[in-house]
């Protein structure tokens, strides 16, 4: 399984992620329903440093009866997506070969190793648009099926695949073969991706992992909507959670759970962008400095707390303020960090009971 391996070039990682710090935010939220995104930059010269746009489709409604069918109908939804110029754009779980009138063939005559016949179109459609295409296939490796969310790169070239650790009791029965309990990351000039697919959503070890491994946007290419599973994947794990879905609604969630764009009733697919320059914090006993912080920026940076979960947000909304140059010059901790603190404080104390 290929992993890690990424295009380094867009100003050089963002400046290496501004220490990785923070998830995502739009620069302006999107009520659920909506098929565009609300006012906004929308060339990439004028965008803020770690400002991303995501787009993801969904294969509600849609029929053929061939697999060569299906992928036109997928693409010409693609192309509806082009005038804002997504940076990626994620399409459902193995798309090309479900909602066939003829029924979905064996994996043993859909599967590749990519970038081969079924993602080639997609691997095309990126070189073109010079975006990041996550191409969710049945990929096969020394005889063996996997269900697989290929990472296609701006250059149309193979970055890396995710492989489905939790298939269906009906998968493996069909040939398909859990993937690597590790699921990989791949380091773009987006950020770093990770990917969970359908039923790994019962689980939260691969969720988990990702966020372990510095994950801050992840893909779940799904055959159904998830519901609020997928929210509350996004805050549990402050990353950017983006589905796509063959019925029910596919969105595009924030750090705080928050859907920023969904689909529905007169939208087939979502585009929106999210701004990776924040940082997720317990709110106390921070917030004790949040107002010196505002003084000194003023609207430079946005802090948003959620009161209830004493959660804080902390964004720069400039492109020469980082956000971890705010953190260590007012002394705050991340929330993992602050948890992480936590912990060991309780694990000595324990141990000194022992």
């Amino acid at each position: 399984m290929a992993d890690g391996r990424g295009e380094l070039t867009r100003r050089n990682f963002m400046q290496s992620a501004s220490t990785g710090l923070g998830m995502v935010a739009a620069s302006a939220s999107l009520s659920c329903g909506e098929s565009r995104p609300v006012a906004g930059p929308l060339r990439r010269g004028a965008r803020l440093p770690r400002e991303v746009w995501i787009a993801s489709v969904s294969q509600n409604g849609l029929t053929a009866g061939s697999v060569e069918e299906m992928t036109r109908k997928i693409l010409a939804r693609m192309a509806e997506v082009v005038p804002f110029e997504p940076d990626i754009i994620c399409l459902p779980e193995a798309f090309p070969f479900v909602n066939l009138s003829s029924g979905r063939p064996p994996v043993s005559e859909t599967s590749e190793e990519p970038i081969g016949r079924f993602s080639r179109p997609f691997a095309d459609f990126a070189a073109k648009h010079r975006c990041y295409v996550v191409c969710p296939i049945y990929t096969v490796e020394n005889g063996r099926y996997y269900n697989a969310a290929v990472f296609i790169d701006r250059n149309g070239q193979y970055l890396g695949q995710y492989r489905k650790m939790h298939p269906t009791v009906d998968e493996i029965e069909g040939g398909v073969m859990p993937g690597n309990p590790d699921p990989p990351v791949f380091k773009t000039d987006i950020g770093v991706l990770g990917a969970q697919i359908c039923f790994d959503i019962e689980w939260y070890d691969g969720w988990r992992k990702l966020r372990q491994a510095g994950a801050e946007l992840v893909f779940w290419p799904s055959a159904f909507g998830g519901g609020c599973m997928v929210n509350t994947h996004a805050w549990q794990n402050k990353y950017c959670v983006v589905s796509s879905t063959r019925k029910g609604t596919t969105q595009i969630c924030d750090i705080d759970g928050q859907a920023l764009a969904c689909t529905g009733q007169y939208a087939t697919w979502v585009c929106a962008p999210v701004n990776l320059e924040k940082a997720f914090l317990h709110s106390w006993p921070f917030c004790r400095r949040f107002r010196d912080i505002e003084a000194k920026y003023g609207r430079k940076v946005r802090i948003r707390t959620f009161h209830e979960e004493e959660w804080t947000i902390i964004e720069s909304l400039d492109a020469d303020v980082r956000v971890a140059e705010i953190l260590k010059e007012f002394e705050l901790q991340t929330h993992e960090e602050h948890i992480r603190e936590a912990d060991e404080t309780q694990r000595r104390w324990l141990d000194k009971l022992k």
